[in-house]
């Protein structure tokens, strides 16, 4: 094992660092948990589409449930989510709602992967350290600075997790004729979105991060040491809860805008595997 800094033992190593064997295989794989779960709820295995999405917020399940878009996988045994899958421009995408945080999210995309999703992207909403523009918008995120926990399972020590240059490059101009702006920067990945004290937030902005959120460097992580097919947006819709009026996204709590995201990147990506 290579450790953090070789002059130390594991022993005296914070546990987050310390005993992790980078190319080791896991004891515990997402294949023998589904098998299991297939056998205790007398499933059979099914496949989910190529491209599927992590909603964290929830909003655009929602929206989908309420406009009859989407339909209910019944042999996704994932304990503890839903995959729904809905139609959009052609284009057939399994979500999982409310899948909030490092661990929950990157959880559900080793699960999806061995389902057989050729293609992950993330849209969550972040607040905002850079006041690049009035809110929303969305940013692409090339990288994400790693304060969770999670990454470091994935991927030795680093201030970042890095996003696929292959797969940035493929969605060079997607997005430019959209409404609502993308832009590309590095966000912050936090586990404790309650304790963004005002000289972290500072510090943040120091670094020329762009904005907040609780998922991308865990699966940019994941991404990597599985060389798997991930992008990340943030939707920008807050100041954290600064102002009057914050958290507010737009048409159909944003899912409209989203979801034009979401499919150019996709006819992008797809391609490309």
């Amino acid at each position: 094992m290579t450790r953090p800094d070789d002059q130390r033992p594991d022993d005296d190593l914070p546990p987050i660092l310390a005993n992790k064997h980078y190319s080791e295989p896991s004891a515990f794989t997402p294949e023998s948990l589904l098998r299991e779960a297939r056998r205790q709820k007398a499933a059979s295995e099914v496949t989910v589409p190529r491209v599927c999405l992590l909603d964290p917020d929830g909003d655009i399940v929602r929206q989908l449930k309420a406009e009859g878009r989407a339909e209910r996988l019944s042999g996704w045994v994932c304990y503890h989510t839903e995959l729904y899958v809905f139609e959009q421009d052609g284009l057939s995408i399994g979500v999982v709602g409310c899948a909030v945080g490092a661990s929950f999210a990157v959880l559900v995309a080793e699960e999806l992967f061995a389902s057989g999703c050729d293609l992950l992207i993330s849209v969550t909403s972040s607040g905002q350290i850079a006041a690049t523009q009035p809110l929303p918008y969305f940013i692409l995120i090339d990288r994400a600075l790693r304060d969770e926990g999670t990454s470091y399972h994935y991927l030795p020590p680093a201030p970042y997790s890095e996003a696929s240059e292959r797969l940035l490059a493929s969605l060079e101009g997607a997005f430019d004729d959209l409404p609502s702006p993308v832009l590309r920067g590095a966000t912050w990945t936090t586990d404790a979105p309650f304790r963004e004290t005002e000289k972290a937030i500072e510090a943040m902005r120091a670094r020329r991060l762009l904005a907040v959120e609780m998922e991308a460097a865990a699966l940019y992580a994941f991404a990597t040491a599985r060389q798997k097919a991930v992008v990340s947006f943030a939707h920008v819709t807050n100041q954290m809860g600064q102002i009057e009026g914050d958290f507010e996204k737009g048409e159909a709590n944003g899912s409209t805008d989203a979801l034009a995201v979401i499919v150019r990147a996709a006819r992008r990506l797809l391609p490309a595997r």
